[in-house]
């Protein structure tokens, strides 16, 4: 016959699997997080940093606050480690650019370059700050639909067919600590007809 204190244990871990299986298989199949629809952000406004380089010019928002990451995503990105940086690539004149051999650092005051990720990987990194482990493998792919939608295009190449790519990069931080007042952040982009450096911070 089993002891009180075994019996308990295994209520406990029956609990628990009753309550992770209800919320894999009841829980509705809509985004994990309300993410607002990329069609509605707003254009570029306020102190937009440009610069040009052999026929294309290239325009970076500024940083989003907390507050605004938390209206797109319902998800506080910077407070997860995750940098998104809002940039815009115009094609004036030449031939057509192939975006997808472009590089993007960015460093910040102290020299630390920040890590690129994909949506997928900033999608891991978000869940993971957020103690975000059960849930329904729909609702985690709508989101990843939802949020990826806000992610500049880089398999197109910029042409007078297709004069204009807008959309988010997102970057981790060192250490993947949380992001506070970041100083000092320059962008170089490379693989275009010339280098550019913008200083977004």
């Amino acid at each position: 016959m089993l002891s009180h204190y075994y019996l308990s244990k295994i209520r406990l871990r029956l609990g628990a699997f009753v309550i992770a299986t209800s919320l894999l298989t009841t829980s509705c199949a809509g985004s994990l997080f309300k993410v607002k629809p990329a069609i509605d952000l707003p254009p570029m406004a306020g102190n937009v940093k440009t610069a040009t380089a052999g026929g294309v010019t290239v325009r970076v928002a500024p940083l989003l606050a907390d507050e605004e990451t938390q209206e797109l995503f319902e998800a506080n990105l910077p407070l997860s480690g995750v940098l998104p940086v809002r940039l815009e690539f115009i094609f004036e004149s030449g031939v057509p650019v192939e975006t997808n051999r472009v590089h993007f650092h960015l460093r910040d005051g102290d020299g630390h370059e920040l890590k690129m990720l994909s949506p997928k990987a900033a999608i891991s990194r978000i869940l993971k700050a957020n103690d975000v482990y059960a849930y329904n493998p729909k609702s985690r792919k709508q989101f990843e639909k939802e949020f990826s939608a806000y992610a500049i295009d880089l398999k197109s190449p910029l042409s007078p067919a297709e004069r204009r790519h807008q959309g988010f990069l997102f970057f981790e931080t060192p250490h993947k600590l949380p992001i506070e007042s970041p100083r000092g952040l320059v962008l170089m982009i490379e693989g275009l007809p010339e280098q550019i450096e913008i200083r977004l911070s």
